[in-house]
């Protein structure tokens, strides 16, 4: 329904400019035509009076014609002297007209009937002599009709050919975009790595079809964003319960009862990665949000052996949840790679406070410094996922977070403050 109807505007929109260049060329042709047409007609009067005028003498002081007695001019030529008529026939229908041009004594044009009346002034010393000549407009109207008519058919062709060819090559180009929208569909659905591959785009043809390889691409990354949420779900909630395991089966090998606070504390820090890694993944974290980082940083060191020196009573525009579920893998990746020490600092900048997570272990290869937060990527015995959460995180509030190669472990976080959000 969509492809007929823009494919019916296509075709109406080639009909309607069709139908205007069509309607300016008749217009144009016949207003040419008809100059042609009057200028031959004054042509043709002006030569019939200078044959009449060239046939006029004067003889013992008379006007007369050299030649006369021609029937057929005399129905379509005058001569007057003196204000006489000394040659032609006038017809009735013109004598009132014809008079007045003779009176006029100067060389002048006029309309009648469907035909032209020309004066023209003939000199003699002592005589006032006038040619009238007459010239039947029919044949030039009716040539004009006829031409007239004839652009107007061939106008009508144009236009039902201009809809027929744009109906056909829309067609033709409709098909086209419609057969790679659907292998475009259909590789999306079952072959994710296909492109079309056409290289620097010459047409529209080649637009299309960049723009499909890149709709292709993100419908790519799209799954493999679900793969990778999938596995850092996966990883965030293997710490806990880890710990929860290491508990259980200590209080096992001892025959003492497992420690209500641990357990509290490993499955509270199960439920704040599972709400706020399935909370990234839905939508972006609230703006009007904030709490105060000091605790929210406490929080997330949860009884580490970590020192940690942030400005009191400073709010961030995040979530307690988010601080914790963004500095966890951080402590944890400091505390897996630090030789004796991992500390948290802060300080408050123009664009929001800038945390850093530090351990005095070897820290980050330059080369790698840029590739450490991608899935996958690790420099221990880790599944390298860690990172990859907390950028993800971020990235969800809009929260910046970058590795830096300095010698020792240290990643910065810059938490917005509501006021630098406002």
């Amino acid at each position: 329904m969509g492809v007929t109807g823009f494919r019916g505007r296509v075709v109406a929109l080639a009909v309607l400019i069709a139908t205007a260049v069509v309607a300016v060329l008749v217009v144009v042709s016949h207003v040419l035509l008809s100059q042609v047409t009057d200028a031959d007609a004054n042509t043709l009067a002006h030569t019939r009076a200078e044959a009449v005028a060239a046939n006029v003498v004067v003889r013992d002081r008379h006007v007369v014609l050299i030649e006369g007695g021609n029937e057929a001019l005399d129905t379509v030529s005058w001569v007057y002297a003196d204000g006489h008529l000394i040659d032609g026939i006038v017809p009735d229908g013109v004598v009132d007209r014809v008079d007045g041009l003779v009176r006029s004594g100067r060389s002048q044009t006029t309309t009648v009937g469907g035909h032209l009346l020309y004066a023209r002034p003939i000199r003699f010393e002592g005589h006032h002599v006038m040619a009238v000549v007459r010239v039947d407009l029919t044949p030039y109207e009716t040539s004009e009709q006829r031409s007239l008519m004839m652009s107007l058919m061939l106008g009508g062709i144009v236009i039902l050919l201009a809809g027929v060819v744009a109906h056909v090559v829309v067609g033709r180009a409709l098909r086209v975009v419609r057969v790679m929208a659907t292998l475009a569909d259909d590789w999306g659905d079952h072959e994710p790595g296909r492109r079309f591959d056409l290289g620097v785009p010459r047409d529209e043809f080649g637009e299309l079809g960049r723009t499909l390889d890149r709709l292709l691409d993100r419908v790519d990354n799209a799954l493999a964003d679900e793969r990778r949420l999938t596995d850092e779900i996966a990883h965030e909630l293997r710490t806990p319960l880890t710990a929860l395991r290491g508990e259980a089966q200590l209080a096992q090998l001892s025959g003492h009862r497992l420690a209500p606070e641990s357990v509290l504390t490993e499955v509270d820090r199960l439920n704040t990665a599972i709400a706020t890694i399935l909370g990234s993944a839905r939508s972006r974290i609230d703006g009007g949000t904030c709490c105060d980082l000091t605790a929210a940083a406490r929080q997330a060191i949860a009884g580490r052996a970590i020192d940690l020196a942030v400005p009191a009573d400073v709010d961030v525009a995040v979530a307690t949840e988010f601080v914790v579920a963004v500095l966890s893998p951080l402590l944890e990746n400091g505390l897996r790679h630090a030789k004796s020490r991992v500390w948290v600092t802060g300080r408050v900048q123009p664009q929001g406070i800038v945390i850093d997570v530090l351990d005095d272990g070897p820290g980050f290869d330059p080369a790698e410094v840029d590739r450490v937060f991608e899935a996958g990527v690790t420099s221990g015995d880790g599944h390298g996922l860690g990172l990859a959460v907390v950028k993800r995180l971020a990235a969800s509030a809009g929260v910046a977070v970058r590795a830096i190669a300095d010698g020792h472990g240290r990643v910065e976080v810059i938490f917005p403050t509501p006021e630098a959000i406002a």
